[in-house]
């Protein structure tokens, strides 16, 4: 694969920023390593950069810190984050961060690529079908009080501005498309991930759940369901 696609990757461990920074340029990116929280900082500052690798762990300012910076001041360049903590509780943190997938250490590299590839394809998301577009004339969609605007990448539940991650907003607009159809695992890993990370994966479960937090508050009616052995669906009841 040749891509021009530029990657800042953050990693303090001097073998694995270099073991990464490799695999990656032969793979055809633009690599700007740096060894950590501070200067990942300046380098997405000043270069940038179109994905971004982040190792949770590093001296300094964290990845958690970084990607919490960068989202304060508007940036969404995707962030990947590369963590040796793969509680769920530790993976809700770097959701909450902003950051848009995780990778738990030790990783296979092709994994690596695989995600990252994924993240890319998403930062620019294709135009919205106009078969699919049944809402108001801006093109937005509605499902009960909630609001999604796929050209502006905006959401609304019940007049109020919901504030997500680029994987939230693509795995949600997935669902307001497809509202009250059941989506399996697979389908829903394909069409947001770009690969199934196999059943043992919680991944999804993570995203749905923290997606809940957002979408489904306390005092609205529920739109995101599970179907216990299918998959999920969005609807009014």
């Amino acid at each position: 694969m040749t891509t021009y696609n530029t990657v800042l990757l953050a990693e303090d461990d001097r073998a694995i920023r270099h073991a990464l920074e490799r695999a990656l340029s032969l793979e055809g990116y633009q690599v700007i390593a740096v060894p950590d929280g501070i200067e990942a900082l300046a380098a997405a500052h000043r270069e940038h950069p179109d994905v971004i690798v982040l190792d949770v762990m590093m001296p300094g300012l964290d990845g958690l810190q970084v990607c919490r910076v960068l989202r304060a001041e508007g940036d969404r360049t995707p962030i990947l984050m590369l963590t040796a903590r793969v509680d769920t509780a530790d993976r809700i943190e770097g959701l909450d961060a902003g950051a848009d997938d995780y990778v738990a250490k030790p990783f296979d590299v092709d994994e690596v690529f695989a995600r990252l590839r994924a993240l890319l394809r998403r930062a620019a998301p294709a135009p919205w079908p106009a078969e699919e577009e049944t809402g108001p004339d801006d093109g937005s969609k509605e499902v009960a009080d909630l609001r999604l605007d796929p050209s502006a990448r905006r959401v609304w539940r019940a007049g109020a501005e919901l504030d997500l991650t680029r994987t939230e907003f693509d795995l949600l607009e997935l669902l307001v498309r497809n509202s009250g159809i059941v989506l399996d695992h697979a389908t829903i890993y394909d069409r947001i991930w770009g690969y199934d990370f196999g059943p043992g994966s919680k991944n999804l479960a993570v995203y749905i759940g923290y997606l809940r937090r957002k979408v489904d508050q306390p005092g609205l009616i529920p739109l995101i369901h599970t179907v216990r052995g299918v998959g999920y669906t969005l609807r009014k009841a």
